[in-house]
């Protein structure tokens, strides 16, 4: 449209509101008059009714006719830019709401039922524990209270177990100086209670030179020990071989025996060691080593060049708990010291002497040098010192293993390189 001359007039007939719109419309700067129809006229009485008319008067200031050209200009360029602009806002504001994507597909595991089903009546699981499972048939599965404090409390430590890890196979030996404390019982509770929660796969490797009895905590599926593992070891093609030298108890734990025969026990050295814990690595997700009295055994340096984090065992005694101290006094002079900030005492309170101390003065002392003190109460399934059922132990026995097991994982790396 070309840009108006100085002192053109519009005159345009246009109904009473539009008037109102059209002058809203206009430039504050813009002189606008307004007249009212025709004037003088008079219209019969019989005539017929037309809607009132008014006229608009728009007077515009002289502008040169290089600024006209270039106001032309101008206005065509915003005329053409503001769908662009629009557009580009509206594009804006939906990457705002849109969620965001990740520029890698999503698996099949991403389908959850937490995610795809929304939480109802119908949806909702059945509550577990005594009252709020009687309340829920009571009330014609109308009242779902969902699980008991003690229920949520058991799936909250079933996460915190379940942790998940990347990057090869997770190592923790069970270790202290002093014999007789309960480390085997603390690596049997240990590996149950992880391969009774997570969905991988555990193993127990007891690397105890002297004879070590850790299969003995479970019922026996073959006389294979650690010497056939190290013999076999390049005819070992996958994990159905593997599996056949080990055994595996309820809760899905494997064992594998060290040497019985006390003529063979010393050959187990720091060179064998590795070639099992090679062969673990490629099967299992974390590996628990049963380690022996003699702490400057090679055995023992190699397990400690593997370890991510460590689990210290101590009687309720004082020569017990003075000994699993000097334990840690023994690796931070060693270069281990890492490893002690990061370990865990089992504090076993079934040994002699536990009703004679300060169990609380104990707890304090290994409090200011590790990261956390379980306590493995006395139980007397653990006190015949036979095969262990984890179903049958007491349950604040089991809630102590649970416990443990939450802790070591959550001290181990979640990623890492193999």
């Amino acid at each position: 449209m070309p840009l108006t001359q100085p002192g053109d007039e519009y005159h345009s007939e246009l109904p009473p509101h539009t008037i109102v719109n059209l002058a809203a419309a206009l430039p504050a700067s813009a002189p606008v008059a307004a007249r009212r129809g025709p004037v003088g006229l008079s219209r019969p009485a019989d005539a017929p009714s037309h809607p009132t008319t008014h006229t608009i008067e728009i007077s515009t200031p002289a502008v040169p006719r290089a600024e006209r050209s270039s106001a032309a200009v101008t206005g065509a360029v915003r005329a053409l830019s503001a769908p662009a602009a629009e557009t580009a806002t509206q594009q804006t504001r939906r990457d705002r709401l849109r969620p965001e994507t990740s520029s890698s597909p999503e698996s099949a595991a991403m389908l959850t039922s937490d995610r795809l089903l929304a939480v109802n009546r119908r949806t909702k699981p059945p509550p577990r524990g005594a009252w709020n499972t009687f309340v829920f048939a009571a009330t014609l599965h109308l009242v779902n209270l969902g699980d008991s404090a003690r229920v949520r409390a058991q799936k909250e430590l079933d996460d915190r177990i379940r942790k998940e890890f990347d990057g090869g196979t997770r190592f923790v030996p069970i270790l202290t100086r002093k014999g007789g404390v309960g480390k085997t019982t603390v690596t049997a509770l240990l590996g149950m209670a992880l391969a009774d929660a997570r969905e991988d796969r555990i193993i127990a490797i007891d690397a105890n030179p002297d004879r070590g009895t850790l299969s003995e905590r479970v019922t026996k599926q073959t006389r294979s020990t650690v010497r056939d593992v190290v013999t076999k070891a390049a005819s070992i093609g996958g994990f159905t071989d593997f599996s056949a030298l080990v055994s595996r108890d309820a809760t899905r734990l494997d064992i594998l025996a060290s040497d019985t025969d006390p003529l063979l026990s010393e050959a187990f050295d720091e060179d064998d060691y590795n070639v099992v814990a090679d062969l673990a690595a490629r099967y299992y997700s974390i590996m628990l080593t049963d380690c022996g009295t003699g702490i400057v055994h090679s055995v023992m340096r190699a397990t400690l060049q593997r370890a991510d984090s460590i689990v210290i065992v101590s009687g309720g005694s004082v020569d017990e708990a003075r000994l699993a101290s000097e334990t840690l006094t023994w690796l931070e002079a060693n270069g281990y010291g890492d490893l002690v900030q990061n370990a865990i005492v089992a504090l076993n309170t079934a040994t002699q002497g536990t009703n004679l101390v300060k169990l609380e003065e104990i707890e304090s002392h290994f409090r200011s040098r590790v990261r956390e003190i379980v306590r493995i109460p006395w139980d007397p399934q653990l006190a015949a010192g036979s095969v262990i059922s984890f179903d049958d132990l007491k349950p604040i026995t089991r809630l102590a293993a649970r416990t443990l097991a939450a802790m070591v994982v959550e001290g181990l790396p979640a990623d890492r390189g193999v």
